[in-house]
């Protein structure tokens, strides 16, 4: 298992991709959260086994409507041991 600090920019900032990570990630069982940030972008610690926290990350340019990624950052960071999936307000 490993743990990513992710932040995802662009037109993201609505409930409607917010919705669209928690299904992501509950379908991938991938546990951590979610929350919007100031400026308008997602941050998200993630945390699973690599290959499946990197398809999170390559169908997170796959938005629903009227949503759409610029960039993803990406951090490698301590492991937290989550136990689901959450939207943090």
């Amino acid at each position: 298992m490993i743990h990513y600090n992710i932040v995802i920019k662009g037109k993201v900032s609505g409930v409607i991709f917010r919705n669209f990570l928690k299904r992501k990630a509950q379908n991938l069982k991938i546990s951590g959260f979610a929350k919007i940030q100031k400026d308008k972008s997602v941050y998200a610690e993630i945390e699973a086994k690599e290959e499946i926290l990197q398809r999170f990350i390559d169908d997170c340019h796959i938005t629903p409507p009227r949503t759409k990624v610029d960039s993803i950052d990406i951090v490698a960071g301590k492991i937290r041991f989550f136990e689901n999936f959450e939207i943090k307000n």
